[in-house]
């Protein structure tokens, strides 16, 4: 029987979705596969858990009554002193210092998989010393739910690069809280702000609208693209729409966003009137890759096409190269939730236990 042994970063929606998935596919894995997985460590930012033959279904009520406060350097103490075997370090948090760990990890014998986006739109600087990290240890970094959740879109960009396919452009939505914002509101007679309420209650945007509204995770997704097609590039190189006006952007605190927000009401109705008849709003990413140009923007997108039939909380990836030329390859799908990124992330663990002796 193999063991996979999982330290986990970041048991709030995902991360706990994500145990109680590797819990109840407990026997099946073990049935199928051969193959036990071990939760080994839970930490948040703050405090954390351990326990060598892994935690069960009762992590929660442990962690609340166990849990201490650590350093990082903790951790990799407890790590080397173990010697896990087939580890790996899944980050589910939303956290930018944590990434700056990863090399740490690698150095500590640790595979990663990571929802979170940080570490690939770090500087490029810092991509390359991972990348470099990752080769000398012979070690292993998952990501797929950085674009897409659950969708197979890096796998299917990296493939075609490694195949020698020439990508040109790729273009899409790839925010499924914008998506769902804009489906809605395009639809329906309803204040933007009601909608923007809506997708926050349903879990759909983050706890402060405003990253989603800034258009910076798409640019983030974006540049994670970019990357992947071995583009040279920076986040602060990525054309950004912000759909946020300067008197409720980033620069104040949420409250006051939160309580300023029927201002964007005005904004996007004169957006939605200058639609042109069968067209709806779409915020938009695009690569072109011939000239190295990543933009994001709202767009009008014509309701009969691929682009304006999207639904819910559906991503799509248009991807445009030398045997896709007129009729893009389309990648669609939700793009947003807590079961499907939760089961991407699952799905990246055993992509890794796959390539492992």
């Amino acid at each position: 029987m193999k063991i996979i042994n999982l330290a986990l970063f970041g048991p709030g929606k995902v991360g706990s979705k994500l145990i109680q998935q590797i819990i109840a596919a407990k026997d099946q894995l073990l049935r199928n596969s051969d193959l036990e997985i071990r939760i080994i460590l839970v930490a948040n930012s703050s405090n954390l858990i351990t326990d060598k033959l892994g935690l069960n279904e009762h992590w929660k009520e442990r962690f609340s009554k166990e849990k201490r406060s650590y350093q990082f350097h903790d951790i990799l103490e407890y790590l080397e002193n173990n010697a896990f075997t087939n580890l790996i370090s899944i980050d589910t948090t939303a956290s930018d210092s944590l990434p700056e760990n990863y090399i740490d990890l690698i150095e500590h014998e640790s595979h990663i998989v990571a929802a979170n986006k940080v570490a690939n739109t770090l500087s490029l600087d810092f991509y390359e010393q991972l990348r470099t990290a990752l080769k000398r240890n012979h070690k292993i970094f998952q990501y797929e739910t950085n674009v897409g959740a659950g969708l197979p879109v890096l796998e299917t960009i990296k493939s075609l690069y490694d195949s020698g396919e020439q990508v040109t452009r790729i273009r899409g939505v790839f925010s499924g809280s914008l998506s769902y914002i804009f489906n809605t509101y395009s639809k329906q007679n309803v204040q933007f702000s009601e909608v923007l309420r809506k997708a926050g209650e349903l879990g759909y945007t983050e706890p402060d609208a405003r990253m989603d509204l800034s258009g910076k995770d798409v640019a983030r997704k974006l540049l994670i693209l970019a990357r992947e097609l071995q583009l040279k590039k920076e986040l602060e190189e990525v054309s950004v729409q912000s759909l946020l006006p300067i008197s409720i952007d980033g620069g104040t605190s949420l409250q006051h966003f939160q309580k300023q927000v029927s201002i964007l009401d005005d904004i996007f109705q004169k957006h939605k009137e200058e639609n042109k008849s069968g067209e709806v709003l779409r915020y938009v990413g695009e690569l072109n890759v011939e000239n190295g140009s990543l933009q994001t923007r709202l767009i009008s997108a014509n309701a009969a096409t691929p682009l304006g039939q999207i639904d819910g909380t559906d991503n799509i990836f248009e991807i445009y190269s030398e045997s896709y030329k007129e009729f893009p390859l389309v990648i669609q799908g939700a793009g947003a939730g807590i079961d499907v990124t939760a089961r991407g992330v699952f799905s990246d663990i055993l992509k890794i236990n796959k390539q492992l002796n």
